[in-house]
Order: structure tokens, then sequence, then C-alpha cells
């Protein structure tokens, strides 16, 4: 039987592997892939606070630490003109700017809501605010409440004064 001569599409069968353009697809794809991980991975380990709010915990984690290694007390205040929580241990204060936002206001309140409340364009706003807060030397602080507005509703955190950590709302489950 004589042997007939291989075709191009025999050569094909058996060459097998990867053509050109595959290969640049595959490593394209890689490329991609690594640049949203290594952006991610940026933006995840970064040191900056995205809102107020991450801002503020991060103003009290550090009032506290600082008292309770300095073994004094802290005070931890807002200044409105350079939109920055300052915290002052009486040697150098420390600030700590916000985010920008427009119309933002920070203001630190008694621990209980009394009679400073006023009914403000359908909203319950305090009025009557402190001028700042102590964190002590056996990690405690005083009793005192935060009020975030950006425009809108103003949001309020109740803070434990123990543990200086942000009191839990009560449910309407909650007995």
């Amino acid at each position: 039987m004589p042997r007939r001569r291989p075709t191009e599409r025999d050569l094909d069968e058996i060459r097998g592997g990867f053509t050109l353009i595959e290969i640049l697809l595959a490593i394209a794809l890689m490329g991609l892939l690594a640049a949203v991980l290594v952006t991610g991975s940026v933006n995840l380990l970064s040191d900056k606070p995205a809102t107020p709010e991450a801002t503020f915990w991060k103003a009290v984690q550090q009032s506290r630490a600082t008292a309770l290694t300095a073994e004094h007390d802290v005070r931890l205040s807002y200044e409105a003109k350079e939109q920055a929580f300052v915290l002052n241990d009486g040697v150098t204060p420390l600030s700590l700017p916000v985010p920008p936002m427009r119309e933002l206001t920070v203001d630190f309140l008694a621990a209980q809501a009394g009679q400073s409340s006023v009914l403000i364009g359908g909203e319950l706003v305090d009025t009557k605010t402190v001028p700042a807060v102590t964190f002590y030397p056996d990690g405690t602080c005083s009793a005192f409440r935060v009020q975030f507005r950006s425009g809108g509703a103003a949001r309020v955190l109740v803070i434990d004064p123990w543990t200086c950590a942000q009191v839990l709302p009560r449910g309407d489950n909650t007995p």
C-alpha cells in the first residue's frame, strides 16, 4: 500500500499546542488580573479612612492609646475650620483631617439627650455641644455622644465611657 503525502490538516492534528494569539491573550489576561489585584490591595492596605466616622474612630483609638501610654489625660476635639479631629495631650497636638465633604458638621454632645434638642426641618437636632471629650489614663473616657451631619439627616453615635466604643442601639425585639 503506497503511503500518501500528509496534508495540512494532518499536520495540524499532529502538532497540537497553543497558537500565538492564545498565548498573547493569556498574558494580557494575567496582566489585567494583576493590575486589578495590585490596585485593590493598595486601597485595602491604605491607612487613609474614607469617611468622617472612620476618621473619628481612628482619633478615638489614638486618643485612648496615647492616654494609656503617656499616663495622663488626652482631650479630643473637632476643629470645624480645618475639618480635623485634634488630639491634645498637653505636649503636642495631633491633627487628623477628615475627608472633604460639603456641609459637614461634627458635634460632641452631652451623654444624655436632654432639653437641648430642637426640631429643624423635621430632624431632631441637639444644640448643646461639648467643646472636647477627655480620655483618661485608665482606658476610660468621658461619657459623650457624637453627631455627624452632612446636609441630610444627623447620625448620632453614643459612646460608652468604660470601653470608649459605640453603645449598640436597642432593637425593637430587645427586652
